[in-house]
C-alpha cells in the first residue's frame, strides 16, 4: 500500500530559470542538484516549512519528446494551459504584495472562494498554482 508521496515533478522550459523563480521568487530551497547525462540537472526545491516533498524541475528535454512535441508542449505551457498544483499562505494577501514585488506574475488577485481566498500565480514557464488562504 502507498504511504506518501515525497516527489512530484514540473516540466520546465529552462532550468537555470525555474531555479531563480521558484528559489528567488517564491522562496523555496534547493534540495538536491545533481548532475545528469545528458547534460541538464536533477534539480529538486520544496518550500521552506514542507522540506518532506520535493517538486522536481524537470526540463522539457528530459524524456521521450521528440523536438516537435517539445515546441507544442512549450507554447501550451507559454499560454498558461498547464495548471500544476496549489500553493497555501498564512496571510495571502502580504504574500500576494510580496511576490508581485519580486516580479511573479498573477492571473487573479486574492479572491473570496467557497475554500477560502485564492490568488492565481505562473512560474516562469507558464504553469499556474493556485495559492490559497483556506479558511
Amino acid at each position: 500500500m502507498i504511504s506518501r508521496m515525497t516527489h512530484f515533478t514540473i516540466n520546465v522550459i529552462d532550468q537555470q530559470r525555474a531555479i531563480d523563480f521558484y528559489t528567488n521568487k517564491l522562496g523555496f530551497k534547493i534540495v538536491t542538484d545533481v548532475p545528469m547525462p545528458g547534460g541538464d540537472r536533477w534539480i529538486t526545491v520544496c518550500p521552506p516549512e514542507q522540506p518532506d516533498i520535493e517538486i522536481i524541475l524537470s526540463p522539457l528535454t528530459r524524456g521521450r519528446l521528440t523536438p516537435e512535441e517539445i515546441g507544442q508542449w512549450k507554447t501550451l505551457a507559454e499560454s498558461g494551459f498547464f495548471g500544476v498544483g496549489l500553493f497555501t499562505a498564512k496571510d495571502i494577501y502580504a504574500t500576494y504584495e510580496e511576490l508581485k514585488l519580486k516580479g511573479v506574475e498573477f492571473k487573479k488577485a486574492p479572491t473570496r472562494e467557497p475554500y477560502g481566498l485564492e490568488a492565481i500565480l505562473k512560474d516562469d514557464s507558464g504553469n499556474w498554482f493556485s495559492l490559497v488562504q483556506l479558511h
